[in-house]
């Protein structure tokens, strides 16, 4: 296949910047992910949230503020557009007003996204979506791999008498199977809690967990470095970004945020130093726009998703 016949994001010459479509980097859209190496999804959800909502809104303007993005990754000499065929397949039809029905809804996508040997790179939604995805990574791939960037754990047994909501996803994949919890790594926690097991229950299950104090004033490429080391290049690996890592002053467009966050120069450290991992899913979730009239969070999210293409397997430098 050449190179001119994978998808391109619309120039900023052919349309100006504030028009054209509105899909992930103005990318062509199609309803399925059939010939595709990878794709952006949308997931509307926020009906999993515990504090402030709004979620439901992030894969909008996520689309909205990636129209800036343009194909060459200038810091890393990343060529996705010249090396996969990728393009916005749209959002996931969700049940408004049932989780647990959405949930099954989120299953069912991801399982049809698979089957075409796609990599989903998903707009989200809060944090819950990244249950179902997991369980239909993990049907095709087997356990997983994780490396998961949040402020929080997500490990709660339940949140208001129930067992699926954004604060229990990766204790839901635990119990599921869907988890290598011996390479899993959970990058970025910090604030306050309820009793240290917030954070002890995932060291006992054999989880790494790197709090967010020990990531202050330091490059994470030595982190990453020790990721890679650990995972190797064949190992199935599935890449969860929750935006509230990110200190509230760079990202303040989030429902649970939280003080003494990473930096976006952490971010891209985290993410590009994903290079040369068996990726076979992404996601950035909980990016809650009412929060942030600016956009910069939506923008911050929208680059990571690139950054994210830029290092699935088969990208050329």
């Amino acid at each position: 296949m050449t190179a001119q016949s994978f998808n391109q994001p619309l120039g900023g010459n052919e349309m100006p910047r504030f028009g054209g479509p509105v899909t992930m980097m103005r990318l062509p859209s199609q309803p399925t992910a059939e010939g595709l190496d990878a794709c952006f999804v949308g997931i509307p959800l926020d009906i999993g949230t515990s504090n402030r909502s709004g979620t439901r809104m992030g894969p909008r303007q996520i689309r909205d503020e990636s129209r800036m993005l343009r194909p060459f990754n200038m810091g890393t000499g990343a060529k996705p557009f010249d090396s996969l065929q990728v393009a916005d397949i749209g959002d996931v039809a969700l049940n408004t007003f049932d989780l647990k029905k959405s949930v099954a809804l989120i299953e069912e996508d991801y399982h049809a996204i698979l089957a075409h040997d796609c990599v989903p790179l998903t707009l989200g939604g809060d944090h819950t979506l990244t249950y179902p995805i997991l369980k239909a990574v993990s049907k095709k791939h087997g356990p997983v791999a994780l490396i998961h960037i949040d402020a929080h754990a997500d490990t709660s047994d339940e949140m208001f008498g129930e067992k699926i909501a954004h604060g229990t996803p990766f204790r839901r994949a635990f119990e599921d199977g869907c988890l290598d919890a011996q390479n899993t790594f959970q990058i970025g926690l910090r604030g306050t809690g309820y009793s240290p097991e917030d954070f002890d229950w995932a060291r006992d299950k054999g989880f790494t967990v790197i709090q967010a104090e020990e990531c202050w004033y330091k490059s994470m490429a030595p982190v990453m470095e020790t990721v890679r080391e650990r995972m190797g290049p064949d190992r199935p690996v599935y890449l969860t970004y929750d935006i509230d890592s990110l200190d509230p002053a760079f990202a303040p467009g989030t429902g649970t945020v939280e003080v003494g966050g990473l930096s976006t120069w952490q971010a891209l450290e985290i993410v590009r130093g994903c290079r040369g991992l068996n990726l076979v899913g992404c996601d950035l979730v909980e990016v809650s726009p009412p929060y942030d009239p600016s956009g910069n969070t939506a923008l911050i999210a929208a680059n990571l998703l690139y950054e994210m293409l830029c290092v699935l397997p088969g990208v050329r430098y």
